[in-house]
């Protein structure tokens, strides 16, 4: 499960991007662009992006159009066209840090220990996490009469989504102390507290050995109010392998 950057963020992306090319935007690009956004299914959305995308092959929207794509095939739960459109994205605009995240996030949720192409995924989530945190530091405001504590909030919360990358990508690795730094960074910059997040922090301590951190985690995870049931599910999982282990280290 992806952590969301904002609420809303396709709606805030297509208004930063069409207030990045406005001066360019024909009125059938801006109104085929605006289908996408008006668009109530995740699979109309996605054909309004390969209607926009054929029409206006060379336009300055693409790789955001791309990127909604991208989106919502993951909330589809199709990996496979996310990351596809996540590509298509990052090759419109090198510079797209948000398809850079979702790509490496399905890349790293995605790969097995097994894998014959393991290092191959984990290298390159790797490599677009740690570039995207270099992006988003230098990435100017994309609509000027957003305001900077938003701005600046979105771009916490997209540095926080690079290292909780970085911590699945670690704990592929079975390299949990790193997993554990990875995943305590994504949450101190957070604006707000991922609970999935927290409960693969606290399942990295419990593959060190550290029960007791995990169980302090997985109460506070477990005390947050409207707490999405299948993160709640995998919290009570991993607080009874938690208590399991501490049991059994007495």
């Amino acid at each position: 499960m992806r952590t969301r950057l904002l609420a809303c963020v396709a709606g805030f992306l297509m208004v930063a991007g069409i207030a990045t090319a406005q001066k360019k935007v024909s009125k059938k690009e801006y109104e085929a662009f605006m289908a996408i956004q008006n668009a109530t299914t995740a699979q109309d959305r996605i054909k309004a992006v390969d209607t926009f995308v054929t029409s206006f092959a060379d336009s300055q929207l693409k790789s955001t159009a791309l990127y909604i794509a991208a989106d919502a095939a993951e909330r589809m739960g199709d990996s496979a066209k996310a990351v596809a459109y996540g590509n298509d994205a990052i090759d419109a605009d090198p510079k797209n840090f948000d398809a850079m995240l979702l790509v490496a996030g399905e890349l790293a949720r995605g790969t097995r220990e097994n894998d014959l192409d393991k290092d191959e995924k984990l290298t390159r989530a790797t490599k677009l996490s740690t570039d995207a945190i270099g992006i988003i530091a230098k990435a100017p405001k994309p609509n000027p009469n957003l305001p900077d504590e938003k701005w600046e909030s979105y771009k916490k919360d997209a540095v926080a989504q690079a290292h909780s990358n970085l911590g699945l990508v670690a704990m592929v690795q079975k390299k949990y102390d790193v997993a554990v730094n990875e995943f305590k960074a994504s949450l101190d910059n957070s604006s707000t507290q991922d609970p999935a997040t927290m409960v693969r922090l606290a399942t990295a301590y419990d593959e060190l050995g550290k029960p007791d951190d995990s169980i302090a985690m997985l109460d506070k995870v477990l005390a947050t109010p409207n707490l999405n049931p299948v993160v709640q599910r995998f919290a009570n999982t991993e607080k009874a392998r938690a208590e399991q282990l501490k049991n059994g280290k007495k």
